[in-house]
Parts: structure tokens; C-alpha cells; sequence
């Protein structure tokens, strides 16, 4: 019944701009930690930004200042939009719903591709 569905990656130019959008069902996302996570092929799976319910939002050092994520409570969407991106945020980008009880959530995950 959980489904988090990723959209919007693609491939850009250093310095470009991404917006990818993911769409929850079986969840509210204002009722959850929302989350975007990125792994690129050989390295950990790391945490890209963080959106409690409430509170301030985490950012990993790497993207601070040049992603943002957001969330669409009526439309039950979380976006990140990506700005100035570089050849090192090439990845695949998976969006992640927690809500601190052992339920966690994983998107089937959508590449986003950095180069010239």
C-alpha cells in the first residue's frame, strides 16, 4: 500500500538545474520525516536532506546552499530542487519516508547524471 514514486532526473550540465519530484501514497507526507538519500555506483548510500514534520530541515554539507527540499502537503509530493549541480552530485536519488518506529519507506530510486 506504501508506494514512493521518484520523477525528474535526467541528464544536465554542470551548472545546470533539477527538480525531482516524489509522490507518496499509503502515507501523508507532512505525517513523516521525508527524506532524499543519494548512492552513486561503488559508494554508501548517503543522506542528501532531511524534513522533519516539524522543525528545521538537515542538509548534507556537499548540497547546503545549493538544494532545497520542500513538500506539496496537498498534493502529498516532496521535491528537491537541485541548483548549480556539479559533476560529483551524479547519483541515483532515492526519496525515504521515516517515521521513527521502524517504518521506513524506500522510492525505486531516479539517476541524475552531472557532465558536459
Amino acid at each position: 500500500q506504501v508506494q514512493l514514486v521518484e520523477s525528474g532526473g535526467g541528464l544536465v550540465q554542470p551548472g545546470g538545474s533539477l527538480r525531482l519530484s516524489c509522490a507518496a501514497s499509503g502515507i501523508r507526507v507532512n505525517a513523516y520525516r521525508m527524506g532524499w538519500y543519494r548512492q552513486a555506483p561503488g559508494k554508501q548510500r548517503e543522506p542528501v536532506a532531511r524534513m522533519p514534520p516539524s522543525g528545521t530541515v538537515n542538509y548534507g554539507p556537499s548540497v547546503k546552499g545549493r538544494f532545497t527540499i520542500s513538500r506539496d502537503n496537498d498534493k502529498n509530493l516532496v521535491y528537491l530542487q537541485m541548483n548549480n549541480l556539479k559533476p560529483e552530485d551524479t547519483a541515483v536519488y532515492y526519496c525515504n519516508a521515516n517515521n521513527y518506529n521502524d517504518n521506513i519507506f524506500w522510492g525505486q530510486g531516479t539517476l541524475v547524471s552531472v557532465s558536459v
